[in-house]
């Protein structure tokens, strides 16, 4: 435990606030997205600069205390906090600054995905990211980062072109292609193990409004859509995407006499007019009737909030991952026996992580799965703490049924604490390539409230 004189030492370092247990905000800084973790940290840095951020790494490092990095605090098992070390919340640092001509964006990394997405939608601009848009942009860039976008334009990490960085020693960088190549090769999806990144810059593509929305049908019809779909997905133009889904039927804006109904379904987002996406709805159509579709013409951002308000902060989240190759009849039927979610939110989707995403090689970043078709996510969601065993149980028995059918790794987003080994196979090959990086940057491994990567 670090003592109170030395954390009163700091407060007067920071520009920002220090938070520490006795203060009456102690437990509002330390509640994250997930509301299953409860960890109690030594002080909270609510950093404003990249100045705090240095100060911070220092006064770990000479107290030898165990730190966490916090942006949009969405990681599941909840490796944004601490217990007992320094919290590094860069939530504060929202800068913003969009380059129209050149079509870039360079972000703090307090940014959430709704803060880039705001300022570059009004310039007809969006880059790669995920499906909510009050998760932060650090962590999903630094796992790779996936979303609506991927087909066309790639990963996050695809689109990255620069990111400011303090170190483990206390010291700032730029890494690129020309500056520090092997850190930035690293950061493309390593996470973040090897240092703070203050700030990314990133390729922007014109994407302003898209042909979006859900297409469902009962639950009865998951076996039929999802062979159609598993056909039909690989073959569609890159401009179309689309997830399948199994869910239950939330409140508004579905018609009331759907709330509570158990189903399967698309969520659609389509680069093209109404009129040329009529065709591909049609095909899902054709496959079966579907008990309800709200898909029209909307502004990007609308489509990337279109979830922020049904997995609000504040809920029981545990989830399971893996990539899929193919989905053969056999993983097929696995599914279907647990398409029921157990709790009104939980649910499972496929994103697609074809089309562009396998444009670049196994090696070229750190995100080695550039062969894999489709990136699973079982989430199991609750609202009371007590369906908590309900929520793991089903998320673990649906993963334990369909591992044996995955590529044998996971989206590291979306692994919980799982040990050393599903760390390494997220990584594959480039794993002890990893480990070098690691150990020329932070070779005492002082970043290690991650998915770990430890120095060779």
């Amino acid at each position: 435990m670090i003592t109170k004189d030395k954390i009163e030492t700091l407060k007067t370092q920071l520009r920002g606030i220090l938070i520490s247990p006795d203060d009456e905000k102690y437990d509002e800084a330390r509640t994250i997205y997930n509301a299953m973790i409860d960890k109690k940290p030594s002080c909270i840095a609510k950093c404003r600069n990249v100045a705090d951020v240095i100060t911070c790494v220092k006064f770990a490092r000479e107290n030898n205390l165990p730190t966490s990095i916090l942006g949009g605090g969405h990681n599941g098992p909840g490796l944004a906090l601490v217990d007992d070390g320094l919290v590094i919340d860069v939530s504060n640092m929202k800068g913003v600054r969009v380059n129209p001509e050149a079509k870039t964006v360079r972000a703090e990394a307090g940014c959430t995905w709704a803060d880039v997405d705001h300022a570059s939608h009004a310039f007809g601009l969006a880059t790669v990211s995920g499906v909510i848009s009050t998760t932060g942009i650090a962590g999903l860039t630094l796992g790779g980062g996936h979303g609506y976008l991927s087909r066309k334009y790639g990963l996050t990490v695809d689109n990255l072109i620069e990111a400011d960085v303090v170190l483990a020693d206390g010291s700032f960088v730029t890494a690129s292609e020309t500056e520090n190549k092997e850190l930035f090769w690293a950061l493309r999806g390593g996470g973040g193990n090897f240092g703070v990144v203050t700030s990314f810059k990133y390729n922007l593509h014109p994407v302003d409004q898209v042909v979006a929305g859900p297409m469902m049908w009962p639950i009865s019809q998951t076996e039929k859509i999802m062979k159609w779909y598993r056909d039909w997905l690989p073959k569609a133009p890159n401009d179309v995407y689309a997830f399948f889904l199994t869910a239950e039927v939330p409140g508004d804006p579905f018609p009331p006499e759907l709330h509570g109904e158990k189903v399967c379904g698309l969520m659609w987002c389509v680069m093209g007019s109404e009129e040329d996406t009529e065709t591909f709805l049609q095909e899902a159509r054709n496959v079966a009737k579907p008990l309800f579709e709200h898909v029209g013409s909307m502004p990007y951002p609308k489509l990337q909030s279109m979830f922020d308000e049904l997995y609000c902060p504040g809920l029981q989240w545990y989830w399971k991952g893996d990539f899929v190759n193919e989905l053969s009849d056999e993983a097929i039927t696995k599914h279907l026996n647990y398409a029921e979610v157990p709790t009104s939110l939980s649910t499972m989707h496929l994103y697609p992580i074809n089309g562009a995403v396998h444009n670049k090689n196994a090696t070229e970043t750190a995100w080695k799965h550039r062969d894999v078709n489709w990136s699973m996510v079982i989430a199991g969601v609750a609202t009371d703490p007590t369906d908590t065993d309900k929520i793991k149980s089903w998320a673990l028995d649906l993963w334990e049924a369909t591992y044996p059918y995955s590529a044998g790794a996971a989206y590291v987003n979306f692994l919980m604490k799982e040990g050393d080994e599903r760390v390494k196979a997220s990584y594959g090959e480039n794993y002890q390539r990893l480990q070098k990086v690691k150990a020329k940057y932070d070779p005492e491994n002082f970043f290690r409230i991650n998915q770990n990567i430890k120095p060779a």
